[in-house]
């Protein structure tokens, strides 16, 4: 195979090879450095989603510098990548359910704290019986649906059921619940958003009531995301928040509104597909190698970053077109593209190429590419 890292350290920044994924480092430790600070201020805990960045490098650098007190995957697999890079407190915020993966889920817990969402009874007996055979000890969240429409079971006493019998399983530990909103994070409308967040809360305290009434106690309270966490931590009642897109941003949630109607501003872009012309052969549009294969376009085309004056407005497998009314782009000429979706864009690319005044200072491997079992 050949060489596939874009940059060495020290590269200056013109000179790197494209497509590839460009991380402002300045402006990436200011994302991570003020969510520190809120979090701390509100006295919650941080588990930030490693789903958005799927890189060791950077899940030890939100815990070391930004105070998190572990991180989430979606993902077995992904889990395993990062406890194998130094990781010690994951939790997959989502189901487990075949029997292998359960094994394996097992086996992590070994090395690592691991917790796990449950939704169903059955999977209580498999996450037990997996849990003894290896001697340790997992920890269960109980997802409840609070509006994503996804996993999780109908707050209220479906939950309570599921509680119980984690809490009577041997090797099990009843943790808390999970309580996420993912459709509310990209619901533009700054009052919709709030409405549904409202909602959530409501089914979170409705569910914690009854668990205590049954002498259940959560210690975690898990939810939230870039675009709510604000209203979850005003909630008093959510205690870890699980934002992850705050560290990049991408061209999606800067559409979402402040309840001023201003686009959310407050982290900033530190995320780019770096891209250079490779044709120019017509004076109203220029060819770049950034197309499909180089990003996911399922939440919008990308965003010129810091230009007005040319667009990207098209793209097929290995090309994107930009329009250029004025005739200014001229063949390799370099622009940094605000992905419309960060995460999936994420998973196409091996390396982060680190930037800090005009030149590469770091190259972070995506340690868990490709990690979706």
């Amino acid at each position: 195979m050949g060489n596939t890292v874009p940059a060495t350290i020290g590269t200056r920044i013109e000179d790197v090879d494209t497509p590839c994924l460009i991380v402002d480092l300045e402006a990436f430790e200011r994302n991570v450095a003020k969510m520190g600070r809120f979090m701390q201020e509100n006295g919650l805990r941080h588990r930030a989603h490693a789903k958005t960045h799927k890189s060791s490098d950077i899940s030890l650098y939100q815990i070391e510098k930004g105070g998190a007190c572990g991180v989430c995957c979606q993902k077995v697999s992904e889990a395993e990548a990062l406890v194998s890079a130094g990781i010690r407190d994951v939790l997959i915020s989502n189901q487990v359910v075949s029997l292998k993966k359960i094994e394996r889920l097992a086996a992590l817990a070994t090395r690592a704290r691991v917790l796990v969402c449950v939704d169903d009874l059955g999977n209580v007996d498999d996450l037990s019986a997996a849990a003894q055979q290896y001697n340790v000890v997992i920890e269960c969240l109980v997802e409840i649906d609070v509006g994503a429409g996804r996993c999780g079971v109908v707050p209220g006493a479906a939950a309570v059921l599921i509680a119980k019998k984690i809490d009577e399983a041997a090797n099990l530990k009843f943790a808390g619940l999970q309580a996420y909103q993912g459709k509310a994070q990209h619901a533009y409308d700054y009052n919709e958003r709030k409405e549904m967040i409202r909602s959530a809360v409501n089914d979170v305290e409705q569910t914690v009531s009854l668990l205590k009434s049954s002498g259940l106690n959560c210690d975690i309270i898990a939810g939230a995301g870039t675009g709510t966490f604000e209203m979850e931590a005003a909630s008093g009642i959510y205690n870890e928040l699980q934002c992850g897109s705050y560290v990049f941003m991408d061209a999606d949630y800067q559409r979402v509104k402040d309840k001023n109607g201003e686009f959310l501003s407050e982290f900033e872009n530190s995320l780019f597909i770096y891209t250079s012309v490779m044709s120019k052969t017509k004076a109203d549009k220029a060819i770049c190698d950034a197309g499909l294969k180089a990003q996911s376009v399922d939440s919008g085309l990308p965003v010129i970053y810091g230009r007005d004056d040319v667009q990207y407005v098209k793209c097929s497998d290995e090309h994107g077109v930009i329009s250029d009314p004025g005739n200014v782009l001229k063949l390799n000429d370099k622009l940094k593209l605000v992905p419309g979706h960060c995460d999936p864009t994420v998973n196409v690319y091996d390396w982060y190429v680190g930037v800090r005044n005009g030149r590469v200072e770091a190259l972070w491997p995506v340690t868990a590419r490709g990690m979706a079992f």
